[in-house]
């Protein structure tokens, strides 16, 4: 389980910038859909919501490239 840098046009940046760039790109999908469905209206707080969601996506995303 070792995370390499990533050269991005002659930078190396670290993995996890990347994986959280990619959980954002997800999380945009998730927010688009829960907000067509109402799923925002529903919950009490919806930034908090929406940041324990991206939380969830980035640990996922790292689980799986770490395997």
């Amino acid at each position: 389980m070792s995370f390499a840098e990533v050269n991005l046009l002659g930078v190396y940046v670290a993995p996890i910038s990347l994986m959280m760039a990619a959980a954002w790109v997800v999380l945009i999908a998730l927010r688009r859909t829960a907000d067509h469905f109402g799923l925002l209206r529903c919950v009490w707080h919806p930034a908090l919501f929406v940041f324990a969601v991206y939380m969830i996506v980035l640990s996922s995303i790292v689980l799986i490239v770490a395997r």
